[in-house]
């Protein structure tokens, strides 16, 4: 195998672990930000839950004030009976005692189900605070994971960027400035071996000069079809699979 070869095949590999590592990078933020929004969501639904227990609680109080209102008029009317001597008055304000009673039982049917709501809240805030709380420590441990991991990563792409400089200055500047070109135009797979007859990279069939100049290694050759550089070991079988 050309020297050139190999160097650029060691630079290819090189190319690869980078690009590996800056997707891994990409990636932990979008999973820092999922991992927050559960636990934001996890948080909401604890507010939610004790929205709800509060506003069951105001409407109990409310219904309340409306039984005491409803019993104070209900005084009133017996206090005006006991002052009035006409009886179609006596009626009219029997009515009205009995229709504020009536009132009063409708209302104490709707204190009983907020108090059965109440209950039921409750064990739904009981619920949503553990979950809150169990969310948020599992999000400070992954949160703690993903820093670790993002360092780790930061520090291995650093190492491999500068060993990356030394392996490009080591290959031949031409060879290397056709890489970068095919690594710009056809992603990381640009120097591929050839097996069977074909282009390891656009599985083409290669004409038979190509594969004699490659079995000879004296000079760089590409591809006819895609351009990308090939190569060719012992291992490999150049025939022609039927």
């Amino acid at each position: 195998m050309l020297e050139t070869i190999e160097k650029l095949l060691i630079l290819q590999d090189r190319d690869r672990k980078i690009r590996r590592i800056k997707g891994e990078l990409a990636e932990i933020e979008p999973e820092r930000q999922t991992f927050k929004a559960k636990a934001a969501a996890a948080q909401t639904a604890l507010e939610n839950a004790k929205t709800r227990v509060k506003q069951i609680e105001s409407n109990r109080k409310d219904l309340e004030l409306e039984v005491e209102a409803k019993k104070q008029l209900i005084a009133k009317y017996a206090n005006q009976q006991l002052l009035t001597r006409k009886n179609e008055e006596y009626r009219a304000l029997t009515h009205e005692i009995d229709t504020c009673k009536a009132d009063i039982y409708k209302l104490e049917d709707r204190q009983i189900e907020l108090m059965e709501q109440a209950e039921t809240a409750q064990k739904e805030v009981v619920q949503a605070t553990r979950t809150a709380n169990d969310t948020r420590k599992l999000l400070e441990e992954q949160i703690a994971q993903l820093g670790t991991r993002e360092e780790n990563l930061r520090k291995e792409l650093a190492e491999l960027q500068t060993n990356r400089e030394e392996l490009a200055s080591a290959a031949d500047e031409g060879a290397r400035a056709r890489y970068e070109r095919l690594v710009r135009s056809k992603g990381e797979n640009v120097i591929v071996g050839v097996q069977h007859g074909v282009c390891g990279g656009c599985h083409m069939k290669l004409p038979p000069q190509l594969l004699v100049a490659c079995q000879a290694e004296k000079e760089l050759v590409t591809c006819s079809n895609c351009g990308r550089i090939l190569y060719y070991t012992r291992d490999m079988d150049l025939a022609v699979a039927e």
